[in-house]
């Protein structure tokens, strides 16, 4: 009987080392696989953000070989400027603007689209909504630029049909940033779309089974089991719309460069001008890193309101 004590105990431990050995395997394989990705990323996200963390304490211009350092005097001229202030207002109503219409409207088309009980014409529909968000944004924002126009566009002759007076929406300060927000709606949603009808199509039916069978209606299935149920959809959701919206640059440099008074210059276009156009690299590096704090602090904001009660 010892004996065969003796064996199970040498077969369990012989059972230990192979497992330890294969898990240690496994580790290195996930190590060696990932190394020229995480190397990349280091290459590419790590490395410009320390380097653009070190300028920001420089007068640093890309056409002189002289970068003298200054310390923290560009962030404190930050908070002296108008100009940035503006446009980190610009920036956070932009993105609130943006961010809740875009949940608001995907949501409400998603739950129209899943309820479809053809297939093919489901199919269709979010085809149809996604196609926008495959061309690139910069052709979009030009074709909205033309739809746009004072003269000519589609949207002042249809006014012009109705006998209502044009609108200068590129320039005027009441429509400029409406009309960006509208184009950035119409190119993007068809992601979100995708997602939260993917999040709908996760969720059981015993749920919705559960609540008709207690007396519960279509708002009371949405409100109370959709919604609560799409709970880490919507966090996801939230923040790459947010991160996304806070980068926005390519149709506001396209569509209205900022104008008129400064109305749409948002901090990535502020960035953007500070660096290339004023070759003020040193100042726009504080500005870039300001903006990086930002969408931190949001993000992170993000995950302690977004977390599940099962989270907590």
């Amino acid at each position: 009987m010892n004996k065969s004590i003796e064996a199970g105990n040498t077969s369990k431990r012989t059972f230990d080392k192979g497992t330890t050995r294969s898990y240690q395997n496994e580790k290195w394989f996930v190590r060696i696989a990932l190394a020229p990705i995480l190397l990349l990323f280091g290459v590419f996200a790590f490395l410009p953000i320390a380097w653009s963390l070190l300028l920001s304490f420089y007068d640093y211009s890309p056409l002189s070989n002289h970068a003298v350092f200054i310390g923290i005097r560009n962030y404190a001229l930050l908070f002296q400027d108008a100009v940035f202030l503006k446009s980190l207002w610009v920036t956070f109503k932009f993105v609130g603007i943006t961010v809740i219409s875009n949940i608001l409207i995907t949501l409400v088309i998603a739950s129209a689209i899943y309820a479809i009980r053809i297939q093919w014409l489901k199919n269709l529909f979010r085809t149809l909504f996604f196609l926008p968000a495959i061309a690139p944004l910069a052709g979009t924002a030009i074709v909205w630029t033309t739809i746009l126009n004072y003269d000519s566009g589609l949207f002042n002759v249809i006014l012009g049909q109705l006998h209502i007076a044009p609108v200068h929406w590129l320039s005027d300060p009441k429509y400029a940033l409406l009309s960006v927000i509208m184009m950035t709606l119409w190119a993007d949603i068809g992601y979100n779309i995708v997602l939260f009808i993917a999040g709908r199509d996760s969720i059981a039916d015993m749920y919705y089974e559960a609540a008709i069978l207690d007396g519960a209606n279509r708002w009371h299935l949405f409100f109370f089991v959709t919604l609560p149920l799409l709970r880490r959809t919507m966090l996801f959701v939230t923040i790459t719309t947010v991160i996304s919206y806070f980068q926005a640059f390519p149709q506001f440099q396209i569509m209205t460069k900022g104008e008129p008074f400064n109305e749409t210059r948002v901090l990535a276009l502020n960035i953007y001008d500070q660096a290339f156009s004023n070759s003020n690299m040193g100042y726009a590096s504080a500005m870039a890193t300001i903006f990086l704090i930002i969408i931190l602090i949001v993000t992170l904001i993000q995950f302690r309101l977004g977390r599940s009660s099962w989270e907590q």
